[in-house]
């Protein structure tokens, strides 16, 4: 049956699961996120099971507005601009570095096109912010380390998404010159600021003449959708523009939302990821589950590799310049960045998006979920470790993660 009519059974048994994981994964003491995965990588074993394809369309206007506006809600926003030169340098130069070396590789290695091994290597070079934040919440890390590898995730796939936007333009027969890319990029960008702020600023303006927190909540979850889609609407980075939404209200809501109000906001908001997550990391286990991965076995060792690859020279290149800086990066900080540069929704959302006369369409979309399912199974589940063995976690994970609720 169509979504229409039983939408909300499979909903609420994967809810049901996502509950009981949550549990189990408390008490193991694991990451919640790589228990999703592999749940729902099971559930798409049993019988009768409804398919819930991942599209595009589901990740970018029903999961990601509210995962990126909540972020971005928890941020403090003295900290987040005080970082901002060295998560800006990571996002853009960063991506653009990791993107190229993916891309060469692919191309030189496998034999893709230019094209297509490009749209892989950009679609895969940005970090997603869902599975990055969800795994360093959990973990309780220290405050800066989770500041910028939670700052650089949410930067970072504006940039990507440019690049992305130029690439389908190339695959679908135009030639983009510098004359349209640079202005396209600076428009992403800028234009999603722009419209998050926008955005953001009416809406406080009107949560100011309430006192009803129910009102309130309503009002903010207006912002996070609507900042989010009205910049994809007119071509400007979603993510971006919720960025912007969620750091102003974050920051200025003291000002205008009700005492109460506050609090019962982020609660809400933290609800929200609560279930906008759990359905992103159970449909990714789901997907995986129907992909027929074994077609690309060295082709997907390949892609990990490069990935890999990508990331250490867009990470350790970068900090050595910030190094006589304040900004500088312990090489404690350097290696917890490097290997929780994970992969998700954002890479399959793209993924599923690359243009149908791209020859490696179909082997794209394998390779990505190749490197996402490797990305949350094995460094999603190592994270923790690594981040013991080099000391960067608080003694309290869990207290760290409620922490931010209370500020504003």
């Amino acid at each position: 049956m169509g979504m229409n009519g039983v939408a909300l059974a499979p909903i609420g048994m994967l809810l049901l699961v996502a509950c009981l994981i949550a549990i189990i994964t408390r008490r193991l003491g694991l990451p919640y996120i790589v228990g999703l995965v592999v749940a729902g990588f099971l559930v798409a074993f049993l019988p009768s099971i409804p398919n819930v394809p991942l599209s595009r369309d589901l990740i970018f206007n029903v999961l990601l507005p509210p995962l990126v506006f909540e972020a971005a809600l928890q941020l403090e926003w003295k900290r987040f601009r005080a970082e901002l030169p060295l998560t800006l340098t990571l996002a853009f130069l960063g991506v653009a570095i990791a993107a190229a070396l993916v891309a060469v590789g692919m191309h030189g290695l496998v034999g893709w096109s230019w094209v297509g091994a490009g749209l892989f290597g950009v679609l895969i070079a940005a970090t997603d912010p869902v599975s990055v934040i969800a795994s360093f919440r959990e973990m309780g890390c220290l405050p800066r380390v989770s500041m910028v590898v939670e700052s650089e995730s949410l930067l970072n796939d504006g940039v990507a998404a440019v690049g992305f936007a130029v690439l389908s333009a190339i695959a679908l027969g135009g030639s983009p010159t510098a004359g349209s890319v640079v202005p396209a990029f600076l428009w992403s960008l800028g234009g999603g600021v722009a419209m998050g702020v926008a955005v953001s600023g009416a809406i406080l303006l009107i949560a100011g003449r309430t006192d009803d927190p129910l009102v309130e909540i309503t009002l903010t979850t207006i912002a996070a959708y609507g900042s989010f889609l009205l910049a994809e609407h007119f071509h400007a980075s979603g993510s971006i523009s919720a960025l912007a939404a969620g750091l102003m209200i974050g920051s200025a809501g003291s000002r205008f939302l009700s005492r109460s109000g506050r609090d019962r906001v982020h609660w809400a908001w933290e609800y929200f990821a609560f279930l906008a997550n759990s359905l992103v990391f159970i449909l990714i286990g789901m997907n995986i589950a129907n992909q027929p991965l074994h077609r690309l076995g060295v082709v997907g060792a390949i892609a990990i590799v490069l990935v890999l690859a990508g990331r250490g020279l867009s990470i350790y290149p970068v900090a050595l310049v910030f190094r006589w800086s304040r900004w500088r990066l312990k090489p404690s900080f350097q290696h917890s960045l490097f290997w929780g540069g994970l992969r998700g929704a954002l890479a399959l959302a793209l993924a599923l998006a690359v243009p149908s006369t791209v020859p490696e369409r179909g082997a794209i979309v394998l390779a990505a979920f190749i490197v996402v399912a490797f990305s949350i199974l094995v460094q999603g589940l190592t994270m923790p470790w690594l981040i013991r063995k080099m000391g960067l976690g608080r003694k309290q994970p869990r207290a760290a993660v409620a922490a931010p609720a209370t500020e504003s």
